[in-house]
């Protein structure tokens, strides 16, 4: 499963980010961007405690039953081994969070998920790789831009960034040319006028425009 995940990772080049989504709504949500051809899902933990590690989980465990052989759903925000296991146990099949935590690392490689641990500086970054990452989410990468990734990947050629926090339709051409192996994408295409209102077409729209600018990158 780890490298049927990486392979469509790679493939696909879009995680979209759900995050304080209503439980109501994420059904017919995912339903909106799986119309709009998104296959990879990620539901974040609450760091503020405003939603309990098992609601979350919760969360993750509907949405990988009601789609399950047709999107990936992973968690983000993960800060804690008990969130990998709680992932696990839900269904989930990735662990992203916005640090690098070596013990969160290792719990995710050691029951079978792919680990996507986030990290900015080189050094940062090359110990993420040497923990067992399978992907690096550069972040936040609009802080740095795409100058800083070219700078990073010139000795760093080995390790796969994905990168997240200000990417969208129109800047991610130039993050793929700086090297990422990917984007991840959360309001840009989650609007939360649209997600208020219930407009899911016009989130299913909005997933089509990333979709496609990712498609042949």
């Amino acid at each position: 499963m780890q490298n049927e995940l990486m392979q469509a990772i790679e493939k696909e080049k879009l995680i979209v980010i759900l995050r304080g989504t209503e439980r109501e709504k994420l059904l017919p949500l995912t339903q909106a961007m799986y119309d709009g051809g998104v296959r990879i899902l990620e539901v974040t933990y609450s760091a503020n405690g405003k939603f309990s590690d098992e609601y979350i989980a919760e969360n993750i465990r509907m949405l990988a039953e009601e789609f399950k052989g047709r999107m990936y759903i992973g968690a983000g925000t993960v800060l804690t081994e008990k969130q990998v296991e709680l992932t696990h146990q839900a269904g989930g099949q990735f662990i992203v969070s916005p640090n690098t935590c070596p013990a969160v690392i290792a719990k995710t490689k050691e029951i079978g998920m792919v680990s996507i641990p986030g990290a900015l500086t080189p050094t940062e970054i090359q110990n993420a790789h040497l923990a067992g990452a399978d992907i690096i989410k550069l972040f936040p990468a609009s802080v740095m831009g795409t100058s800083y990734i070219k700078a990073v990947k010139a000795p760093l050629s080995h390790v796969k960034l994905l990168a997240t926090g200000g990417v969208n339709e129109q800047n991610m051409g130039e993050y793929f040319n700086a090297g990422i192996c990917g984007i991840g994408v959360g309001s840009n295409i989650v609007d939360n006028k649209m997600l208020e209102a219930n407009d899911w077409a016009g989130i299913t729209a909005l997933a089509e425009k990333f979709v496609s600018g990712v498609q042949g990158k």
